[in-house]
C-alpha cells in the first residue's frame, strides 16, 4: 500500500515542489562542482572582477566622461543600454574561471544597470489620452513614398511630422496624406499633418543656413497646443575625430531656446534629434521636456536604423500634455522606424484631483 501511495504522488511527473527544489540543487552542485574546497575561488578572476566594476563607474559615472576628446562621452551616453551586454559577457567568464570574486563583483553593474534602465523592461501604457502623435525620418532617398506616407496615416495619429522631406517628393507625401489630414504645412525640408485646424506657422531657426525645422499651433478639441518639428544635424562616428556633433549640438542649443521663448502651455516636440534622451548635448531640449517614451513607453523603443535599431534617436518630447503610451510603428521605405504616443491634453481633471 505505501509503494502505490508513493506512485500517486509522484504521478505528476515530478513537478511537486520538493520534487523541483532536488532539480535546483542538483543544477547547482553541477555548477559549483569542484568548488568546495577551493581556496582559489577568492584569488581568481581579479580581473575580471575589476573590469565589471569599471563597467559599473562607466554606467554610473557616464555624465562624468569628459566630451573634451571626440565628443566621448556623448558616443558613451548614445549606446549607454548596450553597455548592460557586457554583463552576462563577463558572467560566463566569470563561471569559466570559477571565481568568486568577480561573481560578487558582477552584482555592481547588473544593479547600477538594473537602477538605470530596469524601468524600461515592462510597459508602462495607460491606455488613455485625448491625442495621438507620430513622427517619422522618411529618408530623402526613400523609394516608396506614399507608401510609407500611407503606413504612418494607418497608424491612426491626429498629426503627423515627416521630417528630411525631398522637395521633389512632397507632392507625392501630400497626395497620399489628403484623405485622412485636412490640414498640412511643409516648411523646409519638415512637415507637419494635423486633423485638426493650424496657425501660426512659420520656421525655427536652428543655426543651420537651411529650415529643419518649424513651428505650429493645433487647435485640438481639448485647446491649443503648440507643435514643434525639428531635424537635427547628423552625428559622425570617425577613428580620427571621434564623435562628430558640433553641428547637432549647436542646433539643440537654438532649438532649446525657441521652445525656452514658447508662450503657450501645452508643448510637443516631433522630431529626429540624432541624439538619446541621455546624451547631455541635448540638455537644452530635454531639460525642459518629458520624453513620451520614458513616461509611458513600451520597452526601450529604439528607432534607429530600421534593420536592427540600436538607439531611440527619433523622439516625442511633451510639456504640459500626459504621456499615456508611446511605441515604434513597423518599418517603411526609411532607415528610421516612425514613432508614435497617446498624450492627454486635457489635464485639468488630473490638476483638480490633485
Amino acid at each position: 500500500m505505501a509503494q502505490q501511495v508513493h506512485v500517486a504522488e509522484t504521478d505528476d511527473d515530478g513537478a511537486g515542489p520538493e520534487r523541483r527544489q532536488d532539480r535546483l540543487r542538483r543544477l547547482l552542485d553541477r555548477v559549483t562542482r569542484g568548488w568546495r574546497g577551493d581556496r582559489r575561488i577568492w584569488r581568481r578572476g581579479v580581473v575580471t572582477a575589476v573590469v565589471a566594476v569599471l563597467l559599473a563607474g562607466v554606467m554610473a559615472g557616464h555624465a562624468r566622461i569628459p566630451n573634451a576628446v571626440g565628443n566621448l562621452g556623448s558616443l558613451t551616453e548614445t549606446f549607454l543600454p548596450w553597455f548592460g551586454l557586457l554583463i552576462p559577457v563577463l558572467l560566463l567568464i566569470a563561471l569559466a574561471r570559477r571565481s568568486a570574486t568577480a561573481l560578487i563583483a558582477l552584482l555592481v553593474p547588473a544593479v547600477v544597470w538594473a537602477d538605470l534602465f530596469g524601468g524600461l523592461l515592462t510597459t508602462k501604457s495607460q491606455g488613455g489620452g485625448d491625442l495621438t502623435v507620430a513622427t517619422h525620418n522618411v529618408n530623402a532617398d526613400n523609394a516608396d513614398p506614399a507608401g510609407t506616407a500611407r503606413a504612418v496615416a494607418a497608424s491612426g495619429a491626429d498629426v503627423v511630422a515627416l521630417e528630411e522631406l525631398q522637395a521633389s517628393k512632397v507632392p507625392t507625401y501630400e497626395k497620399a496624406l489628403k484623405s485622412v489630414y485636412a490640414y498640412h504645412r511643409v516648411v523646409g525640408t519638415v512637415g507637419l499633418w494635423s486633423t485638426y485646424p493650424m496657425s501660426d506657422v512659420g520656421p525655427v531657426d536652428i543655426k543651420l543656413g537651411w529650415t529643419r525645422a518649424m513651428r505650429a499651433t493645433v487647435a485640438t478639441p481639448a485647446g491649443e497646443v503648440a507643435f514643434y518639428v525639428a531635424h537635427l544635424p547628423s552625428v559622425r562616428v570617425k577613428l580620427a575625430a571621434g564623435f562628430t556633433a558640433r553641428q547637432r549640438d549647436r542646433s539643440a542649443d537654438a532649438l532649446g531656446q525657441a521652445i525656452e521663448r514658447e508662450t503657450l502651455d501645452k508643448v510637443v516636440l516631433l522630431g529626429d534629434l540624432n541624439g538619446t534622451m541621455n546624451d547631455r548635448a541635448l540638455n537644452a531640449v530635454t531639460s525642459q521636456l518629458r520624453s513620451t517614451q520614458g513616461a509611458a513607453g513600451d520597452g526601450f523603443g529604439f528607432s534607429w536604423p530600421a534593420s536592427f535599431p540600436m538607439a531611440r534617436i527619433d523622439q516625442i518630447l511633451v510639456r504640459g500634455v500626459e504621456p499615456e503610451s508611446s511605441w515604434t510603428l513597423p518599418a517603411t521605405g526609411s532607415d528610421h522606424l516612425p514613432v508614435a504616443a497617446r498624450v492627454k491634453v486635457d489635464t485639468s481633471a488630473d490638476s483638480s484631483g490633485s
